[in-house]
């Protein structure tokens, strides 16, 4: 096994978080062992993790301005790529982001997710990344602060039972889905809820625009009922670490589920529903 297989699921994981999309980061990827490839041929690298990850983060930034104009013209809420994997997976893939974190770090500049991946997700030093990304470390700690400062500031740090999270989005997607009353839905979500319905103009969602209030999101839930799927099937994984509910209709994905607790792990303040059938192309 080459050098670039040992290191390809961190610079996997680092590319994704920076990016959001898995299409994009084997593209990524791609371009990290033709440069690897290119550059193990002449004198051999000293330290080929820190090559290979100074060339990976590097090429990440590089795109972003590509996906950034593809946002421009995206219609309806953007949500990243669901990363689903089952437990055995997950097991390897320690540095996951959540989906609801993963939505605030879309909010930072791409210089700024750069350096709060590598910084806070990866525990690299400040001095490691100006190395990776040619910058001074002063530079590089100003950048740390105002994107931890930036992501403290919109998702408050606590952490959720993870049996709890899967028995409320059981109850969640029975209430929902399957007949459950108004009622019965009122009480699981928080009177803030906010939910983002990620259709790309591909799949049905809930509109342009985020909904929110538990009036109004649980008014759109009910409205899906008029419209019942054949064939409902409900499976359970792990999407970007949390467990989560992947629907299939008629044999086929149809949603990726996942949804954010209230601290007390209670009630439900965060619904993210993928349904857009381009970003599902992995959910087996």
């Amino acid at each position: 096994m080459s050098e670039f297989d040992d290191h390809r699921e961190l610079l996997f994981s680092m590319v994704y978080n920076m990016l959001g999309s898995v299409a994009d980061t084997e593209d990524v990827l791609q371009e990290t062992w033709l440069a690897w490839d290119r550059r193990s041929r002449g004198t051999p690298i000293e330290h080929p993790r820190a090559y290979l990850v100074r060339i990976a983060v590097n090429q990440a930034l590089a795109r972003q301005n590509d996906i950034s104009r593809r946002r421009e013209t995206y219609v309806g809420p953007w949500l990243p790529e669901p990363l689903i994997s089952d437990a055995s997976e997950q097991a390897m893939r320690t540095e996951s982001v959540s989906m609801a974190l993963m939505v605030v770090l879309e909010t930072l500049t791409p210089l700024e997710r750069a350096v709060f991946v590598l910084h806070e997700v990866f525990g690299y030093a400040h001095t490691e990344i100006s190395r990776i990304l040619g910058r001074t470390p002063v530079s590089v700690r100003q950048v740390a602060h105002r994107a931890r400062e930036h992501v403290q500031a919109r998702r408050p740090r606590y952490n959720v039972d993870p049996g709890l999270r899967r028995q409320v989005t059981e109850r969640f997607v029975r209430t929902a889905f399957e007949g459950g009353s108004l009622a019965s839905l009122m009480e699981l979500l928080a009177p803030d809820v906010t939910m983002w319905a990620d259709g790309g103009g591909k799949a049905p969602a809930a509109g342009r625009h985020p909904v929110h209030g538990r009036e109004r999101v649980a008014k759109v839930l009910i409205a899906r009922r008029y419209q019942p799927l054949e064939g409902l099937d409900i499976q359970w994984r792990q999407v970007n670490g949390d467990p989560s509910a992947l629907i299939f209709a008629a044999g086929a994905p149809y949603a990726v589920l996942v949804l954010e607790l209230t601290p007390d792990g209670t009630q439900i303040s965060g619904i993210y529903a993928v349904t857009n059938p381009d970003k599902l192309t992995h959910a087996t």
